[in-house]
């Protein structure tokens, strides 16, 4: 089988969990448990390794044509198939609980897949393809009809019940294959239930009618949301994709629905983005108040608070489970062949362990932005934390370490951690009086200036007029970038402008895409929108615009980005969808909206 390309896939969402749907029909990607639990469909790195198919009979033949949107503000996606017999519509959900309104979304999903068939013209022929694979594939169910005429398929700790309204389905030894006929303005409903062996079991709902209530739920999600500014049809989006990869019961946002998806086809660069990144904290703070989402910034805060848990002398992780977890020890599944054969397929992430000193900026950095929100007086864990990660940076800041891109080689003194620890003074500094009487902000800024004065000597290379990657290097990196985002240095001064011109002219493309570094072997989507805010802020509103509308185009049909773009092909790369190409998205477009907003 032919794994279809990156962009062919849609999301879909409980605020729990997530699946992805292909043009094709094929639900090939779902962890029902939670975004970083087991796939029961993972057909996405492995042919053998499970899916859920509903399509007309001979799909993808000649005069078989597919269009595909969302309902407005919803992530409830509806396929439209028209054959040469006919048009039929495949409405996809996961279930949102009955009754669920604004931010009760996802704390009680029923952890069902919702599959709504109506037939719009003429009459189609339709086949199912039910083949579960739980504990991504290496669990193949017993199947058992059932006697109102579902079918059951229980394996390990997993039970999933099938239905499909108006048919008795019939098992074979492994998977459920039927075919039925779907005339003009009939409707057949169908779900996929999971429950716990040992637990509860399955939900059972009305398809139809939990589809109604599911759209309504995130409709109403969203009237709870304003956003005034440019592009507001794209910012609304991208912040429904990013409640989407909200895992609601903690308020932890999952860097990316999948994991082991490439950098490169075929390379080795393939990790599990499945849980939540302190470094993504500031950016998505900002991109979540952005779009007017102020229950989600602080529920998120709330999240990281706890997950750092009392700060001691071992660096602060800088990603955790979504529900906190700290131990996200990295294992290779052997068995699966991978997307388009690049392995490893990696569970877990072991960039837990390393040292990132990026990482105390980017949560002191959101405090600060939060800081009116939290109040003058402080809460004692947040106070702590406050503290615990200064102090930390205080004493740590000159030693070298991983970086923002997580290399698994030789630690080295990056600029952009070292910009971040003199983020994480001076927002300190500024904190001071909301942190009782073991702040010590003189001490913090002598630090601050100290940091500051080590980037300005040894990150700027004087041979080649910018800022580099490391300390002593004389490798270009996107991430200089943030210097202006940061505030370390207004994006006017010369020095910025020299570095933001060579990162352009060296690292990106004709078509707006921009490379972490000169060997990447893919556009970093991130970046791209970093650069549209560093032209604006150096007075380029126009350039930024004509990037920022040629980057957008990298989205797939339904306004999907996944983390890359191959600098050949245009196609997709990495896990999908990717929060932080959705937050660079909100961000760069409220800064065409608003140059000087921080």
């Amino acid at each position: 089988m032919q794994q279809p390309p990156i962009s062919d896939y849609g999301f879909l969402s409980d605020s729990r969990s997530g699946a992805l749907v292909g043009r094709d029909g094929s639900v090939d990607w779902w962890c029902p448990s939670r975004f970083d639990g087991a796939s029961v469909f993972g057909r996405l790195l492995d042919p053998s390794a499970g899916h859920f198919r509903v399509a007309p009979v001979g799909a993808g033949g000649p005069g078989h044509r597919v269009e595909r949107a969302y309902r407005p503000d919803t992530l409830v996606l509806r396929t439209v198939h028209h054959t040469p017999h006919g048009s039929v519509a495949v409405t996809d959900a996961l279930a949102a609980e009955i009754g669920a309104r604004a931010h009760e979304l996802g704390m009680h999903s029923p952890a069902v897949l919702i599959r709504v068939v109506e037939g719009l013209s003429g009459r189609v022929r339709m086949a199912l393809d039910f083949a579960p694979r739980p504990e991504y594939g290496l669990l193949t169910p017993y199947l058992h009809e059932q006697p109102d005429g579902g079918v059951l398929a229980g394996a390990g700790p997993v039970v999933l019940v099938l239905h499909v309204g108006g048919l008795s389905l019939r098992a074979d030894r492994d998977r459920v294959t039927q075919e039925f006929e779907v005339s003009a303005g009939q409707v057949v409903g169908m779900d996929v239930a999971f429950g716990d062996t040992y637990g509860d079991p399955p939900a059972r709902l009305d398809p139809v009618a939990t589809l109604a209530e599911t759209t309504r739920a995130w409709e109403a999600y969203r009237e709870t949301h304003t956003y005034s500014g440019r592009y507001p049809d794209l910012v609304r989006h991208s912040a429904t994709v990013l409640t989407g990869l909200t895992y609601a019961r903690s308020g932890a946002v999952a860097a990316a629905l999948t994991t082991s998806l490439p950098e490169r086809i075929g390379g080795d660069r393939n990790y599990d983005y499945r849980f939540s990144w302190l470094r993504d904290f500031s950016l998505t703070m900002r991109a979540l108040w952005v779009a007017a989402c102020p229950d989600e910034t602080s529920r998120l805060f709330a999240w990281a608070a706890r997950s750092i848990g009392r700060i001691g002398d071992e660096p602060v992780p800088v990603l955790f489970g979504v529900e906190g977890e700290r131990d996200l020890s990295e294992h290779n599944c052997t068995h699966l062949r991978g997307y388009h054969g690049s392995q490893p397929v990696r569970i877990g992430n072991d960039a837990w362990r390393q040292r990132q000193l990026d990482v105390p900026g980017e949560v002191v950095s959101a405090v600060w932005r939060l800081r009116d929100y939290l109040g003058t007086t402080f809460e004692e864990e947040l106070r702590e934390m406050v503290l615990g990660l200064t102090e930390q940076v205080a004493g740590t800041w000159h030693l070298p370490d991983r970086g923002m891109w997580e290399t698994r080689d030789e630690e080295r003194h990056y600029l952009s951690s070292k910009v971040l620890c003199w983020l994480t003074m001076d927002r300190a500094v500024g904190l001071a009086d909301r942190l009782g009487e073991r702040a010590d902000p003189r001490r913090w800024a002598a630090v601050r200036d100290e940091i500051r004065d080590a980037v300005l000597r040894d990150g700027w290379n004087d041979r080649i007029g910018a800022f580099t990657g490391a300390f002593g290097s004389a490798e270009l990196d996107a991430s200089a970038l943030i210097l202006p985002v940061a505030q370390f240095l207004p994006a006017t001064d010369p020095r910025m402008r020299s570095t933001i011109a060579m990162v352009e002219r060296e690292l990106g493309t004709e078509d707006g895409l921009i490379r972490r570094w000169t060997t990447d072997p893919a556009g970093f989507l991130l970046c791209s929108f970093w650069l549209v805010e560093c032209l604006v802020m150096t007075g380029e509103p126009t350039r930024a615009e004509e990037l920022f509308e040629r980057v957008v185009g990298y989205a797939n049909d339904v306004g999907l980005f996944s983390e890359q773009i191959d600098l050949a092909t245009g196609a997709q790369l990495g896990n999908t969808p990717q929060a932080l190409s959705h937050v660079g998205l909100i961000n760069a477009a409220w800064r065409l909206t608003e140059p000087e907003s921080h």
